[in-house]
């Protein structure tokens, strides 16, 4: 059971976890929330290298058939306190304001309400399975961050850097409330009323 818990793939996951504050504190760094360019560029870097383990612990555990239940149960953890992290330091910042707010709380929601649908399906001992749209979901909010961390001091090397990362927030809050949806439909189906 330990060796499990501290397989490679396990590791990475626990890494993404751990690299939640890190990010936030690079908007700290200065002792008040201040998203400097060096803050910006070191968050991104920090939240890239995060992203990049959610993919990586899923191929590294499959290949070496290093699958776990910790592992199973702390992955999405991992990524909705990475996202959900991201999004409210955004806002706190200003980078997300004005109507994008309402993308980062249908976000957030969907990801609290399919999170508790998952547990109180798990004490039927019913399974439902990570859809590709969810991953395409969870890609999709990842990039957006990124981008959206990156934010003016990626604006200026790259014009129109916040605007992509504030449409492609919008794009995965759509496909977001669809996967939300399919969730909810398919565990109405077990749920007495």
């Amino acid at each position: 059971m330990a060796s499990k818990a501290l397989s490679l793939p396990n590791i990475l996951t626990y890494a993404r976890i751990v690299a939640v504050p890190l990010v936030v504190l690079c908007f700290f760094i200065e002792g008040r929330l201040h998203g400097s360019d060096t803050a910006r560029w070191w968050a991104l870097g920090l939240f890239v290298a995060a992203s990049l383990t959610d993919w990586l612990d899923g191929y590294l555990a499959r290949i070496w058939q290093q699958t776990s239940t910790i592992g199973r149960m702390l992955d999405p953890i991992a990524d909705k306190l990475l996202v959900a992290a991201a999004l409210l330091l955004l806002a706190a910042d200003g980078t997300i304001a004005g109507w994008t707010i309402w993308a980062a709380i249908v976000i957030l929601c969907r990801e609290i309400l399919v999170s508790g649908l998952r547990e109180y399906l798990a004490e039927l001992k019913v399974s439902v399975p990570v859809t590709r749209l969810a991953k395409w979901k969870t890609g999709t909010q990842m990039v957006a961050i990124a981008f959206l961390l990156a934010g003016p001091a990626g604006d200026r090397l790259v014009p129109y850097i916040s605007e992509t990362g504030i449409f492609l927030l919008w794009v995965s809050a759509i496909i977001t409330l669809y996967t939300g949806y399919d969730y909810f439909r398919a565990g109405l189906r077990h749920i007495d009323v």
